[in-house]
Order: structure tokens, then C-alpha cells, then sequence
């Protein structure tokens, strides 16, 4: 981890995405599979028929990209999304919604067992973090925060870039991001601060043995990854697992 991007693991990368809101939706739309990878990781948590009586938990989940994928692999489910981010929930919550979806501003690390008695009635049928573990200033004692929020037997999905791994993941991340993510970035938001630190934080992430390694440590069971297809490969994962 290098000191820039662990500074930014406070205040900073929020008030980024505060100022990056209003575009964001417009960047991502500019990524091939940005929302097919979600709707896959979504999938992913298998949760076949999943009632109204069940609560799924979306972490980090900024505009509601990730939670739009939730509502369609889920629609008959409760979905709640958390974000630190008062400009990104603002444009979630502008969109329109099925009347199972709500949206709270939180700190996903933050969360404990008694916001979810209280928000959520109990504990999580499943959680669902799209690039969100490699922001927090503890992965692990985030990990461990989701544990705790998770029924038993509780599944969670974390969507999320890696390349520590692969010498060729690096190299394609690195001229995506380059290339495409940090001048449409500075052209839609009118800076490049976050898109300079999205590349970065991804360099210096875990690799994917590592990261299934911090999830078993959390006491998270049946952990697993799987890649995303075409250019993502090697770049953009699902890792999952359940409170035993």
C-alpha cells in the first residue's frame, strides 16, 4: 500500500466521489461490461427465489449501479444500499426504484449487528460489495464487520478489480486506465484526482490468493473467486463466501 493511496482512505476518496457524482453514471456507461460484470456477481451469490421476506445488503453502492443489478436478479427481495457518499446516494435515490429498495448513508465499515436490528429487522440474507473492500482504510476489519451483519449461512459477493497476480492484468489495467478512465474521468468531472487514485489503489490492492485468504480469516466459509469474462479477465473478479 502506498502512502497516497492509504491517505486517501478517509475523508478524501468520499469527497471525491461527492464531486464526481453527477458524472459518474456517464464514466461508467463508457466502460464495456461494467454493468453485465455486476448483474454475473450479482448471479453469483445464488440466492434462487428469493422472497419479499429476505433483505440483501448493498455496500458501497454509489449511483445504484450495483444495486439496479441486485433488483434484477432479486426483484422480489428487500435491497437496502449504504454509501459514505451524499453526492452518489443522491443520484441513486433520484432514480426510480421498486418499492423494495431504500438507500442510507453509512459507512459500510461502521455497520454493526444492532443498524442492522434496527434498519434491517435482523440480520442480512446476503451482502453485496462492489468496489468497495480495496477503499476501506481495514479490509480486514471490514470483512469482519460483514460477518457480523450476515444471518447464518448468510452469503456475501465482493465485485472488485485485482491484478497483483498477473504481470498481464497489470499491463492491460494499466493502459485501460491511462487510455480510457483517467481523460474521460477528467473530462466528465472536471478532474482526474479519483481516477488518478482508482488506478493506483487497484496496483496496490491484494492479489486474488490473498484477498480469499483475508476473507477466511474473517471467518467467512466456502470462499471462492471467480474471473469476468473478454478484457476483464484477470482484472475484474467475484469473490464469495457465507457465515457458516
Amino acid at each position: 500500500m502506498t502512502t497516497s493511496t492509504e491517505g486517501m482512505k478517509t475523508a478524501a476518496v468520499t469527497e471525491e466521489f461527492d464531486h464526481a457524482a453527477p458524472a459518474y453514471d456517464r464514466l461508467v456507461a463508457s466502460s464495456p461490461g461494467y454493468h453485465h460484470d455486476l448483474r454475473s456477481s450479482a448471479r453469483r451469490l445464488f440466492l434462487p427465489g428469493l422472497g419479499a421476506d429476505r433483505v440483501l445488503v448493498d455496500l458501497g453502492c454509489g449511483t445504484g449501479a450495483s444495486t439496479a443489478a441486485l433488483a434484477r436478479e432479486y426483484p422480489r427481495a428487500r435491497i437496502v444500499g449504504v454509501d459514505s457518499s451524499e453526492g452518489m446516494l443522491r443520484e441513486a435515490a433520484a432514480k426510480d426504484w421498486p418499492s423494495g429498495v431504500s438507500f442510507h448513508l453509512a459507512r459500510a465499515q461502521d455497520l454493526t449487528p444492532e443498524w442492522a436490528e434496527e434498519v434491517l429487522g435482523g440480520p442480512a440474507d446476503a451482502v453485496f460489495a462492489a468496489y468497495l473492500v480495496r477503499n476501506v482504510p481495514d479490509p480486514d476489519a471490514f470483512l469482519a464487520r460483514v460477518r457480523e451483519l450476515l444471518r447464518p449461512g448468510g452469503r456475501v459477493a465482493l465485485h472488485e478489480y485485482s491484478v497483483a497476480d498477473s504481470v498481464a492484468a497489470r499491463a492491460v489495467w494499466n493502459a485501460v486506465c491511462w487510455g480510457v478512465v483517467i481523460p474521460t474521468g477528467r473530462a466528465l468531472a472536471g478532474r482526474d484526482d479519483l481516477f488518478r487514485y482508482l488506478w493506483r489503489s487497484v496496483l496496490d490492492f491484494d492479489g486474488r490468493a490473498t484477498l480469499l485468504d483475508r476473507m477466511r480469516a474473517a471467518g467467512l466459509g466456502s470462499v471462492a473467486s471467480a474471473p469476468m469474462p473478454g478484457w476483464r479477465y484477470g482484472i475484474t473478479h467475484t469473490f464469495v463466501g457465507a457465515r457458516p
